[in-house]
């Protein structure tokens, strides 16, 4: 009786570890920066599915944050899309666990300052320059962590340069507060859900956010612009590396980059860095095709 049990569970163990590796097969992890969670889950992710019959799998969080949990060996996915292309620097040579060996830049997203409308500060975004704005007493800022996001680190660098633009020494503490201020730095997948859901006034967002989700929104001056720039890799060890290329394939299509200017993100000419000849061919013919 024992063996039969023994034997019964051996099958089921077995017949288990063939449908997970079927599964992983069928699915593509994707990893990405937490400013495309609605183009991602909503979008891309939904299109790949329907074109190729392979399952979108998506993590958002912060690009530093993701960098550092594939280093970690924390996570492990396919594909790695960040908002910065340092990044990827920390993920490459063999000291970093040769997690990346090339990258493509691909798309563009400026940073703005957002706000709801429905806020009683709202009406002074109209009005005032966002500056003064974001010092007037009782607003509610979020912001991404600068350690674990390139936005949150955009967003420190951005009110820096106005500090001396506008000549006010103190508009980093009037408006930020400390680096790491716990009443204003969020995680990026949650960030935008707080402002709509009133639990906050104003923060920094990118354009594709802010567009997408058709969130009110101030450029600002042209002397303080920082933006995200998106990046792309197969990561080295990606369990499911063929379907990793199919998604940059897809991604990088004329059909990935209809999707990605719909949502607000400015496609740009594609930009290898790295070893290229690591690079798949398909994804190589791809981009010479948009060149």
């Amino acid at each position: 009786m024992i063996r039969k049990v023994m034997v019964s569970v051996a099958v089921m163990a077995s017949a288990l570890l063939s449908h997970a590796a079927v599964a992983d097969e069928n699915a593509v992890n994707v990893l990405y920066a937490g400013s495309l969670v609605n183009l991602m889950e909503r979008s891309v992710g939904p299109a790949f599915e329907k074109e190729t019959g392979l399952h979108f799998q998506g993590y958002a969080a912060g690009s530093n944050k993701i960098a550092n949990e594939i280093k970690g060996k924390l996570r492990r996915g396919d594909v790695f899309i960040s908002a910065s292309p340092k990044v990827n620097t920390s993920l490459m040579g063999a000291a970093n666990g040769d997690h990346v060996t090339w990258y493509v830049t691909f798309a563009e997203s400026p940073l703005m300052i957002g706000y709801n409308p429905r806020s009683k500060f709202a009406a002074d975004f109209k009005t005032k320059r966002w500056d003064k704005v974001l010092q007037e007493p009782g607003i509610r800022i979020g912001r991404t962590d600068p350690k674990l996001d390139p936005k949150g680190a955009f967003t420190v660098e951005m009110v820096n340069k106005a500090a001396e633009l506008y000549h006010q020494p103190d508009l980093v503490e009037k408006t930020l507060g400390a680096a790491d201020n716990p009443d204003q730095v969020l995680p990026e997948e949650t960030l935008v859900g707080r402002l709509q859901s009133g639990q906050l006034d104003a923060g920094f967002f990118y354009s594709t956010e802010t567009s997408d989700l058709k969130i009110p929104s101030l450029r600002p001056a042209p002397e303080l612009q920082a933006k995200a720039s998106y990046t792309l890799t197969i990561l080295g060890d990606a369990p499911n590396s063929a379907g990793a290329t199919r998604f940059v394939d897809f991604l990088l299509s004329e059909k990935g980059r209809e999707l990605l200017k719909e949502h607000g993100v400015d496609v740009i000419k594609p930009a290898i860095t790295g070893n290229a000849q690591a690079m798949p061919p398909s994804l190589q013919a791809v981009i010479d095709a948009t060149r």
